[in-house]
C-alpha cells in the first residue's frame, strides 16, 4: 500500500485527503499545526500528526515515513518545506504557490532521485498544464491568455466576492505588479490594469484584469503574447482601485493615537470575515484558456478550454478546493501509477506537453466531475 503524507489540513487539504481516502491503493496522513484543523478528521481512517510545519527538522522526521508528499502549506513557507521533503528523499506534488523560483530546487531533486511537480493546483496548476499541451501542438505560439476567477454564487454588495483562501493573498493579487510576454518579451505592468468584460454561459458578464498568475510560464514557453487575468464580478476593480488610492494597502506603519499601524495589515484583519466564504456558502470557479499560432503545416489553430465548476453540495466542498486540490490528487495518481516517473521537478505545462499524462489528469478531474472541455479551431 502507497502511504501519502498531506502537510496542511486546510480547506484545499481536506478534499484531498478525503479524495485519497476513498482509494483502496492508499494508506493517507495528515499534518498541521491546528488541532482543531485535524479534529475536522475524526471519523476518517486517516493518521493526524499535530506538527509545526515551520520546522524543518519535525517536517523530516514525519515524512520519513511515507512514500509520497503533497505540500499544501501556505505560500511563505511552501520553498523551506519542499526542500526539506526533497533533501529526505520523498517525492511530492506541490500547491504551496511560493514566490520563489522552483527551479532552483531542481537539481536536488534529481540528485536525491525524486520526481516532483510544483504548483499542481488549478491556476497556476491545471492553466499551465493544459496552455503547455496546446502549445506543444504549435510550431509558432502567437498568444497564451489565462482568464481564472473563483466567485460566490451569492452577490453581496459591497465587495461581491469571497475566496476560500487568505484575503492576504488576494491582496497580494491587487498589488503585485503583473508580469507578462509582449513581443515575445518579458514586460511589467501595474495589477488590475488592462480591464476587459467577458461573458460566460451560466454567469453572465465578469471583468478581468492582469495579475501575476504566469509565474514559469514565461520561463518554459515561448510566445508573442502571453497573460493571466483575473476574473470578478463588474465593479470590483473601481472598489480595489479606491482602496490602493486611498493608502489601505500601504505596509509602512503609520502613527495612530499612542502607537503605529500597518494599514494593509489593519485592511486585511477588516475585510477578512467579509471575504471569507463560510461553510455551506456557494462558491463556482470560471476558466479560460485561449491559445493561438501555427501548426508545423502552416495554419493557423486556436485552443480554447473552458472551465465551470459549483460548489459540491453533496460533499460540502467549495469549487476551488475542488478544482485545486483534485488536480493535485490527479497528479499524484500519475506519479504512482507509473506513467511518469522521471526524476527531477517539473512545472504543470512540462508535464502536459505529452498528451498521455494531460488524458491522464483530465480523465481523473472527470471521475470527480471536474470537467474541462476543448474546442479547436483552424482559422
Amino acid at each position: 500500500m502507497t502511504k501519502v503524507l498531506i502537510l496542511g489540513a486546510g480547506l484545499i487539504g481536506k478534499p484531498m485527503a478525503l479524495d485519497l481516502i476513498a482509494d483502496p491503493e492508499f494508506q493517507i496522513g495528515i499534518a498541521d499545526i491546528s488541532s482543531n484543523a485535524l479534529n475536522h478528521f475524526q471519523a476518517y481512517d486517516i493518521e493526524k500528526i499535530q506538527a509545526d510545519l515551520q520546522d524543518t527538522g519535525r517536517v523530516r522526521q514525519i515524512v520519513s515515513d511515507f512514500d509520497y508528499v503533497i505540500n499544501a502549506v501556505p505560500g511563505f513557507m511552501g520553498y523551506k518545506t519542499l526542500k526539506t521533503v526533497i533533501e529526505a528523499g520523498k517525492h511530492a506534488i506541490d500547491i504551496s504557490f511560493y514566490a520563489q523560483d522552483p527551479f532552483q530546487l531542481s537539481q536536488l531533486a534529481i540528485d536525491n532521485q525524486v520526481t516532483v511537480i510544483c504548483d499542481m493546483g488549478v491556476a497556476p496548476g491545471m492553466s499551465h498544464l493544459l496552455a503547455g499541451y496546446s502549445a506543444a501542438q504549435l510550431e509558432h505560439i502567437h498568444k497564451i491568455i489565462i482568464y481564472v476567477g473563483g466567485l460566490p454564487v451569492i452577490r453581496s454588495l459591497p465587495w461581491e466576492y469571497k475566496a476560500v483562501f487568505s484575503p492576504t493573498d488576494v491582496i497580494e493579487e491587487y498589488i503585485r505588479p503583473a508580469r507578462l510576454i509582449e513581443n515575445g518579451q518579458l514586460t511589467v505592468k501595474p495589477a488590475l490594469s488592462e480591464s476587459e468584460l467577458l461573458d460566460f454561459p451560466g454567469i453572465g458578464t465578469l471583468e478581468a484584469f492582469n495579475s501575476d498568475g504566469l509565474r514559469s510560464l514565461t520561463q518554459t514557453i515561448q510566445a508573442e503574447y502571453m497573460v493571466e487575468k483575473t476574473l470578478r464580478y463588474p465593479g470590483h476593480i473601481a472598489l480595489i482601485h479606491a482602496l490602493k488610492q486611498s493608502g489601505f494597502f500601504a505596509e509602512t506603519p503609520i502613527p495612530f493615537n499612542n502607537t503605529s499601524i500597518s494599514p494593509i495589515e489593519f485592511t486585511q484583519k477588516i475585510l477578512f470575515p467579509q471575504w471569507k466564504l463560510g461553510k455551506g456558502e456557494h462558491d463556482l470557479t470560471v476558466m479560460r484558456i485561449l491559445v493561438d499560432g501555427l501548426t508545423a503545416d502552416g495554419n493557423k489553430k486556436e485552443f480554447c478550454w473552458d472551465l465551470f465548476d459549483r460548489y459540491d453540495p453533496v460533499g460540502e466542498i467549495h469549487s476551488m478546493a475542488r478544482t485545486t486540490g483534485y488536480a493535485a490528487t490527479a497528479a499524484l495518481r500519475l506519479l504512482t501509477s507509473g506513467t511518469f516517473s522521471k526524476p527531477g521537478l517539473y512545472l504543470p505545462e512540462q508535464i502536459g506537453e505529452d498528451k498521455t499524462n494531460t488524458e491522464f489528469i483530465l480523465n481523473e478531474l472527470q471521475k470527480r466531475s471536474v470537467v474541462y472541455t476543448l474546442t479547436e479551431t483552424t482559422l
